[in-house]
């Protein structure tokens, strides 16, 4: 695990590494929309992942280890990586953060899909993507902007990794970190739930029924 020392050489060696303090200095902003705690690492999967869970790991990564290259997800039997990453809630996406490399061997084209939870490589290739982003080839971190209207109502995402910069040479793709920015909005059910509770007061009673029993039906 080699990368440990690279972690603790960052730590150790600020005046050599100037260039440090400039990522730190995007963490307040960066952190204020990162919808880390809102995803449901537990039913998060991808498919075509070479080692077991790997896309779980770099999605699980916090922003002050962006730029660590362990734990990385990289493709199995060839360039192309599926991956499907639920919420807990309901979603405003803004944009996703994602860090490759300036190698042949960084993911080329990304298509989002709104909402497939069950989706397969071949559904993924002829389906049409709620939007296609590309992806650079840096070693930066990158934030890849998306059309919010498309996405806010976002339950899950759907991301199909179709192809990478070595142009079909490179069967490999590699990823070591990803997330999303965005606002994280809470189900329907629960302020539905507080005009019922509010419907006990037995002054208004039935007016404040008579209110919620229709906010109830025009929901359901």
């Amino acid at each position: 695990m080699s990368h440990c020392h690279s972690e603790h050489h960052d730590h150790n060696h600020d005046h050599g590494d100037g260039h440090e303090h400039d990522h730190t200095d995007d963490i307040t902003p960066a952190l204020q929309n990162i919808l880390y705690e809102q995803i449901d690492f537990s039913k998060l999967f991808t498919l075509n992942e070479d080692e077991s869970n790997s896309g779980r790991a770099i999605c699980q990564k916090t922003w002050a280890q962006r730029l660590e290259p362990e734990p990385e997800l990289k493709s199995s039997a060839d360039e192309q990586l599926l991956m499907v990453v639920p919420f807990t809630g309901q979603v405003r996406l803004h944009s996703i953060l994602i860090r490759t490399s300036n190698s042949s061997d960084s993911p080329k084209t990304l298509k989002v899909f709104l909402n497939q939870d069950s989706i397969d490589f071949e559904t993924a290739s002829e389906k049409v993507p709620t939007q296609t982003l590309e992806i650079s080839q840096t070693n930066e971190v990158q934030e890849i902007p998306v059309k919010r209207a498309y996405f806010s109502t976002t339950r899950s995402l759907a991301l199909f990794f179709e192809d990478n910069w070595s142009n079909g040479e490179e069967e490999e793709t590699r990823i070591s970190y990803l997330a999303f920015k965005g606002d994280f909005m809470k189900l329907n059910r629960e302020p539905v739930s507080v005009l019922y509770e509010a419907a006990a007061n037995p002054t208004d009673h039935k007016t404040i029924v008579g209110i919620g029993q229709g906010v109830g039906r025009s929901i359901q």
